[in-house]
């Protein structure tokens, strides 16, 4: 597993910046407008929260202990340090959330994915960057998504509903092989565009945008009341 300190000098690299600006633009897609909301970044996500922050009621970073710890920005401090189990946030408090090397890396998904759902506003987004199982980012050890658990869009999926989330919008990014060359990181984009178009299965990531369910929830209430109510005294 990657820590903190080495995710934050792969960012600073070429082939990081590249990395990050092609998942930039695909998250911008789906959240084009932040203007006075809270977001919240969950794994390694400083890199990617730079951009929202002109535009944000407010913008915090939540590193899980397991990554370490970084300073970011310079001139402020806004990231926090913790378990992934409780994070120390009131609940409905964020009205976007982006995890970005958080899910690959959780020691317990289910429990991590219900505190994500608890410090989430009723109408908040939830946006998932996860290595994709089937691409060589997911497994060339240079890559920042080669640690941990990589994910086929099934089992991403299935975690989100069984998380109480719904996915509403799916897409993908890095078609460009994981590797430190000049020439490759400048044509950075080309890829991209060929790649959604020639082998859109391989990219490197998935990103999928998720609403909060606060109908399965009642459902669920529900259904374990009338459970308790039926259950024979003993």
């Amino acid at each position: 597993m990657l820590d903190a300190l080495e995710l934050s000098s792969f960012y600073e690299e070429p082939m990081g910046q590249v990395t990050r600006r092609q998942i930039m633009r695909r998250i911008r897609l789906a959240w084009p407008d932040l203007r006075g909301l809270r977001v919240l970044g969950y794994g390694f996500a400083p890199p990617y929260l730079k951009a929202c922050l002109p535009e944000a009621e407010r913008a915090l970073a939540f590193i899980p202990a397991q990554l370490g710890a970084v300073a970011w920005p310079a001139d402020r401090r806004l990231v926090a340090v913790g378990e992934e189990g409780a994070l120390p946030f009131p609940d409905a408090f964020f009205d976007r959330v982006l995890m970005v090397h958080g899910l690959e890396s959780a020691e317990a998904t289910r429990p991590l994915m219900r505190q994500i759902w608890r410090v989430l506003a009723e109408s908040g987004r939830l946006i998932v960057v996860a290595p994709n199982r089937a691409s060589l980012w997911a497994q060339v050890e240079r890559s920042p998504f080669a640690y941990g658990r990589p994910f086929n869009r099934t089992q991403l999926e299935t975690l989100l509903r069984e998380s109480l989330f719904v996915p509403e919008r799916w897409d993908r990014a890095l078609y460009f092989p994981p590797i430190r060359s000049r020439r490759l990181v400048r044509s950075g984009i080309g890829w991209e565009r060929v790649g959604r178009r020639l082998w859109p299965r391989l990219a490197g990531v998935h990103i999928v945008d998720s609403s909060k369910s606060m109908y399965a929830l009642a459902l669920n209430d529900k259904v374990t009341a009338r459970k308790r109510v039926l259950a024979p005294a003993r």
